[in-house]
């Protein structure tokens, strides 16, 4: 199908169930972690690198997961939103 009509990468992130939840590392540091993007339909690379510009802080996307520096539940849920994710998927703990 030409990509200027394909509909799947907005049916692929309506699909993914997403949880966002926060680690507390040594020195008590905290990094908020985002799991359930699947791979193969996001680059997690990108959008890490778009989330981390937002929020102003530093992070990485490795082992299927995105790892931001501090504590950035709501608005991270906020981003994704407007990233095109449906609300009802995502989860904070």
């Amino acid at each position: 199908m030409p990509k200027d009509i394909c509909q799947c990468e907005v049916i692929a992130k309506e699909e993914q169930r997403i949880k966002i939840r926060v680690e507390k590392r040594k020195w008590g540091r905290e990094v908020t972690i985002i799991e359930g993007i699947d791979e193969k339909d996001v680059d997690l690379h990108q959008l890490a690198t778009k989330l981390k510009h937002k929020l102003a802080c530093g992070g990485t996307a490795k082992n299927g997961k995105i790892e931001l520096q501090g504590d950035h539940r709501e608005r991270v849920k906020a981003l994704l939103i407007q990233e095109g994710f449906s609300e009802d998927n995502i989860d904070i703990t």
